[in-house]
């Protein structure tokens, strides 16, 4: 090989080195992104409402069994299922022949145990005075006196059964113990019914006021202990605010109502504890059985407030893109404490005052330059009704 080859290939080699060399510069170098122009607000603090919701039953202030207090033959029946009754209105009426006789039976004993008195008394009353002309003892006197007194406790006793019989005759007209609705009866006519029976006739609910029974975990109530004023438990209830009751269709039950009982203790199978709330019920919308939620406001003052729509969740892990001293992109894990309308409550990962991308990043890589502009305040305002008390 002459000399002009071996200069040829030699110059060859280096500028296919120089060529990788450049090349290998060119990939060492981080990729340029054009700014991306997102809306920028700043964070605030705020008053925060929780609304947390709990599975509820409702039952009447009082749900009481219709029994029978004698035995007999449904002979009719005044009312219908699901019908409205006022105290005192007739309900049923059980065959009352036996115990019409009876009671006639009894009422004739009261007279024949009234004529025996008078009769006695006459005659004490003649032994009074012929014991004055000595004609009678005065042991006669005491053995008239027994008798006399032997027919007036008989006629007490008379009278007793007969009052007795009166009563049996008048449970035959079985009427309501107190106003409200009735529901299923469980016997028809010809039926045979008796204070034994393990079913009642039927059951009797006075809705003009409902109870709703709630639980709570722990936790709840250990932060329901917390946030209410008061030394003991049973202050804490009396002072504790007003609760909602959502109905079975979503709305909220037009009524509030007022905690008034919580158990002793907690379910040691559930790890809960019970609560009770009184709710008016006037027009009757609510009845007993039906199921609902509880809704009790918790609010929070001078909070962290961050718009739920300017997060995203990663891994069950809430973050934020905020903006460095450069308004380059910087993604922050906050922590939540709750829901408060359209907003996080945050309780770390960033502070009032900070820089934080509204809307638009999607695409926003950490380290990504941003040119920031004002967000739209409308869009940013945090709504004063709680959804959700859970995140």
């Amino acid at each position: 090989m002459n000399n002009l080859s071996r200069k040829f290939i030699s110059g060859s080699v280096i500028a296919c080195g120089l060529f990788l060399l450049q090349s290998c510069n060119k990939t060492k170098q981080p990729p340029q992104f054009p700014p991306m122009e997102l809306p920028v607000s700043k964070i605030e603090s705020g008053n925060g409402l929780v609304s947390k919701e709990y599975p509820a039953s409702i039952e009447g202030v009082t749900d009481v069994e219709i029994r029978p207090q004698v035995s007999g033959y449904l002979h009719k029946v005044y009312v219908d299922e699901g019908a409205y009754v006022r105290a005192g209105q007739p309900l049923f009426q059980i065959d009352s022949r036996i115990y019409a006789e009876q009671y006639n039976t009894a009422k004739a004993g009261v007279s024949v145990a009234r004529a025996n008195l008078a009769n006695l008394k006459i005659d004490l009353d003649r032994r009074k005075e012929l014991v004055k002309e000595s004609i009678v003892s005065n042991i006669q006197i005491q053995q008239a006196q027994a008798a006399y007194d032997g027919a007036k406790a008989s006629l007490i006793q008379a009278e007793a059964t007969a009052q007795s019989a009166k009563i049996n005759l008048d449970f035959c007209t079985i009427k309501a113990p107190v106003s409200g609705y009735l529901s299923r009866i469980n016997y028809r006519l010809g039926s045979m019914i008796s204070p034994a029976g393990v079913e009642p006739i039927t059951v009797l609910s006075d809705s003009h006021e409902v109870n709703v029974y709630f639980s709570m975990s722990e936790n709840d109530f250990l932060t329901f202990q917390n946030s209410q004023v008061g030394s003991t438990i049973q202050e804490k209830i009396r002072k504790a605010p007003l609760v909602g009751l959502q109905i079975a269709d979503g709305h909220l039950y037009e009524e509030k109502g007022k905690i008034d009982a919580v158990e002793g203790q907690f379910n040691s199978n559930t790890g809960s504890v019970t609560f009770r709330a009184k709710f008016n019920n006037p027009k009757n919308i609510i009845r007993g059985g039906n199921t609902g939620k509880i809704v009790i406001d918790q609010h929070y003052d001078n909070v962290i407030m961050v718009p739920i729509a300017s997060t995203v969740n990663i891994q069950d892990k809430v973050y934020i893109f905020s903006l460095d001293k450069d308004n380059k992109a910087v993604q922050k894990a906050i922590e939540v404490s709750g829901k408060s309308g359209t907003s996080y409550m945050v309780t770390s990962g960033i502070k009032a005052g900070e820089s934080y991308i509204v809307s638009g990043f999607e695409r926003l890589q950490p380290g990504m330059p941003v040119v920031p502009k004002k967000a739209n305040q409308q869009a940013n305002k945090t709504s004063p009704r709680s959804a959700s008390g859970k995140i």
